[in-house]
């Protein structure tokens, strides 16, 4: 028998007895421990973003092209996946804290390399590292936030306040790192040291931080009760593979304009300003961030229908500033499309729980963000290497029109199911 659908909270939180393990010795109350890990959270996603107006500073230091800066960038993806798929998916058994603490140890690893390894083999490690560090924290930190909301309002079961906090922390730092680095490329000297000296400082402070906050998961029943890594309710399958197939889309569009914006700026557009370049895809994580919170109260099998509009007209827009080089065009047209792919991942996420067996929420989110990060990676990649046989303008089409049809093709599957009839919604 499916088990019965629960409220958001209810679906994350995991009891943990009075005085019971899970508790651990913290410093702080769950209320004060929540904000920790939204800050937590908040700035290891900018610090994955950050470099995004700084490649052509780093191609001019070590010396490699477009294709380069795309595998570079994609070197994330791979740390990534290995984060979600050795660690990222056990917080529902070991623990949300002996997973977002290392995460933040990993990226503040990978900070110090980027700081004091100035060199190419440097850059590709501290981008893996960082990668890592995003696997471990990305699938692993909404659970914990609404954990911990529960564990300090406990009567509150209907709260939004948690899914809008962790949507602004996760999107909301994914903008604020591009925007950041823009700044301080800019207007302050020594842009690369300075911008990864300075998140190597708040990494550190928040690592502090989050030490400090509680357990949520009750050690002694997760060490009896071992739920399976991945498992889908009964007849689920087709919802999480349309789930995976908006996540692989909308991600390839922040991945495009993570890992080439500032060439497409510079080339194109004429624009070579390091704070234009981090303004794009800030405009694109801030639109897809608000798009989820005002659509917040729509039902979630809405939510595919809405992004597979706004997602396609976005994309077009982009290939016509392109071709028309035209910037506030461009910058209007990234934060359309931001738009619909902020609502197409928020769908995919929800098909995603709904699609997973209570027991196995954290192991299934670690599949659907793999498939994300590829998308992050590998369609930038791609593109990289195709516009060294066509015009950028051509590209831009054919890559726009590939990822709509999917984008629309993974609404259809979802669409056909039953998956929100199934979740009583």
């Amino acid at each position: 028998m499916p088990t019965e659908p629960r409220t958001p909270t209810e679906q994350f939180a995991a009891p943990v007895r009075p005085g019971g393990r899970g508790e651990g010795a913290p410093r702080v109350g769950h209320r004060v421990g929540f904000w920790f890990v939204a800050v937590a959270f908040a700035v290891l996603m900018a610090f994955g973003t950050a470099p995004t107006p700084l490649w052509p500073l780093y191609a001019a230091r070590d010396g490699f092209d477009v294709t380069m800066i795309t595998v570079v960038f994609a070197v994330l993806v791979g740390g990534a996946a290995l984060g979600f798929l050795t660690l990222g998916h056990l917080s529902d058994r070991i623990g949300r804290r002996r997973i977002v603490v290392p995460a933040l140890a990993v990226a503040l690893a990978a900070a110090v390399a980027l700081t004091w390894w100035t060199s190419l083999p440097g850059l590709i490690v501290g981008r893996f590292l960082n990668g890592v560090g995003i696997g471990l924290m990305a699938s692993t930190a909404t659970t914990y936030l609404h954990d911990l909301y529960a564990r300090a309002h406990p009567g509150r079961s209907q709260a939004v306040l948690p899914e809008v906090v962790a949507t602004a922390a996760n999107l909301g730092g994914l903008a604020l790192g591009p925007l950041v680095a823009g700044v301080v490329a800019q207007w302050l000297p020594h842009p690369l040291t300075v911008t990864q000296l300075g998140f190597a400082v708040a990494l550190a402070v928040c690592l502090l931080l989050t030490m400090a906050t509680p357990e949520t998961v009750d050690l002694s029943r997760t060490a009896r009760d071992k739920p399976a890594r991945f498992a889908l309710r009964p007849g689920m399958r087709p919802a999480f593979l349309s789930a995976t197939g908006l996540a692989f889309c909308s991600f390839a569009l922040f991945g495009l304009v993570n890992a080439l914006g500032s060439v497409i700026l510079h080339t194109r557009l004429g624009v070579s300003s390091p704070f234009v370049a981090g303004l794009a895809p800030f405009l694109m994580f801030i639109a897809a961030a608000l798009a989820q919170l005002a659509l917040a109260p729509l039902p979630p099998r809405r939510l595919p229908a809405v992004g597979a509009v706004a997602f396609p007209a976005g994309l077009a827009l982009v290939a016509v500033s392109v071709y028309g080089s035209t910037l506030w065009l461009y910058l209007a047209a990234t934060a359309v499309a931001g738009a619909g792919g902020g609502v197409l991942f928020k769908a995919g996420i929800a098909q995603s729980v709904t699609a997973a067996e209570t027991a196995s929420r954290a192991g299934v989110l670690a599949v659907y963000f793999v498939v994300a990060y590829a998308g992050l990676g590998l369609p930038s990649i791609l593109f990289s290497e195709v516009i060294r046989h066509l015009s950028m303008e051509t590209t831009l089409i054919c890559f726009a029109a590939v990822l709509s049809a999917g984008a629309v093709l993974a609404t259809a599957v979802g669409s056909r199911g039953t998956w929100w009839r199934r979740a009583g919604r």
